[in-house]
C-alpha cells in the first residue's frame, strides 16, 4: 500500500509539473503577443490566466512591458497557497522576486514546501496584516522604495492597509474591489484589527472597498487607475510619473460588475446571487463614506 501511493504521488507530481510547463509556455507566447500591442482601448484585450485567478497574469505582463522597471520586486497578501495568485507568474517567467503574506500557518508552510520557493526567490511569511504591522513586515524583506508591484487582497482591510502603507512607492498597484458597492459611492468596511469576511457576515458579501473608494485614495497617493479585469475583480493603477502608455479611466467608465456568484447562506450554502441583488443581503451593516468620513448603514445610501 505504501508503495502504491508513493507511485501515485510520483506519477501526480509528474503530470502537474507538465500541466505547468504548458501553462507556462503557453503565457510566454501570449506574453509575447502583448508585447506587441502598442495601443488598447481596454485591459481587456490583454488578459490571459496562468497561475492568476481571471486575467490578471495578461494584465501584469502587459503593463510591466510599458514601463521600466529597476527593481524587479514585489509584495502581495493575501495569497493562500499560492498555487493562485497575480505575482507567480512573475516568478516563473520574469524571475522576479517578491515577498508574499498569508494569516495561516498552514498556507505558508505548503508555500515554503513548494518547488516554486527553493527554485526562485521568494520570501513567505506568517502574519495577520493589520495597518499596525503591515509596514515592519516589508521593511523586514526589503529597503527597496521603488519596488515593481504591490499586490493588495486581503478580502476586509484592503483600503485601511494600502492607505497607511509608506514604506514602499509601488510602481504598479493592485486592489481587489467589492463591486457589490457599485461604481459611485466611496465607501469601504470600518477598519476593524482582526477583520475576517467570513466571520463578519455569513453571506461573505461584506468586505473590502468600492473601486471609487481605490480610485480615491490612489489619487492622494499619486496613482493613476488604467482599468479593472472583465470579470469584475481587481483595479489596476500605475504611479503618475509612468502613466502615460496607459488610458486613464475614472471609477465609473472603469468599472466592470464582479462575474463571481459566491454568495452564501447561515448554513454556508452557495445562494448564487447575481450582482444586483448582493447589496440587500447585507443592507444593515455599516460601512464608513469616505466623502463624508463618516459611518453609515448600507441601506440609509443612495446607490443609484
Amino acid at each position: 500500500m505504501n508503495f502504491l501511493r508513493l507511485l501515485y504521488k510520483k506519477i501526480y507530481q509528474k503530470l502537474n509539473y507538465d500541466v505547468q510547463k504548458a501553462l507556462l509556455l503557453n503565457g510566454k507566447i501570449l506574453s509575447n503577443q502583448n508585447n506587441g500591442k502598442q495601443q488598447i482601448k481596454s485591459l481587456d484585450e490583454v488578459e490571459f490566466q496562468v497561475f492568476s485567478q481571471r486575467g490578471e497574469d495578461g494584465i501584469i505582463q502587459y503593463i510591466i512591458n510599458k514601463i521600466e522597471i529597476p527593481y524587479p520586486i514585489f509584495v502581495e497578501f493575501g495569497v493562500e497557497t499560492y498555487t493562485e495568485s497575480n505575482t507567480r507568474f512573475l516568478l516563473f517567467n520574469n524571475n522576479w522576486s517578491g515577498l508574499v503574506i498569508d494569516g495561516s500557518a498552514k498556507n505558508v508552510d505548503f508555500i515554503r514546501k513548494d518547488l516554486v520557493y527553493w527554485k526562485y526567490d521568494l520570501v513567505a511569511l506568517n502574519s495577520f496584516i493589520t495597518r499596525e504591522n503591515i509596514n515592519n513586515l516589508i521593511s523586514s524583506y526589503t529597503k527597496v522604495r521603488d519596488i515593481g508591484l504591490l499586490s493588495v487582497d486581503i478580502d476586509g482591510n484592503d483600503y485601511w492597509i494600502w492607505e497607511c502603507i509608506d514604506c514602499i512607492n509601488p510602481r504598479i498597484v493592485i486592489c481587489e474591489y467589492n463591486s457589490a458597492f457599485g461604481g459611485k459611492k466611496k465607501v469601504t468596511v470600518p477598519y476593524k484589527a482582526d477583520f475576517v469576511r467570513s466571520r463578519e457576515h455569513h453571506s461573505e458579501l461584506y468586505f473590502g472597498a468600492s473601486l471609487a473608494a481605490f480610485c480615491d485614495l490612489a489619487e492622494k497617493k499619486g496613482y493613476d487607475f488604467i482599468g479593472t479585469t472583465r470579470a469584475g475583480v481587481n483595479a489596476y493603477f500605475v504611479r503618475k510619473d509612468l502613466s502615460a502608455p496607459f488610458l486613464k479611466y475614472d471609477a465609473q467608465t472603469g468599472f466592470n460588475e464582479s462575474a463571481n456568484r459566491d454568495s452564501k447562506n447561515e448554513k454556508g450554502e452557495l445562494l448564487f446571487l447575481r450582482h444586483h441583488e448582493r447589496l440587500d443581503v447585507i443592507r444593515e451593516l455599516p460601512v464608513f463614506d469616505i466623502e463624508k468620513q463618516q459611518l453609515t448603514k448600507i441601506s440609509d445610501i443612495n446607490w443609484s
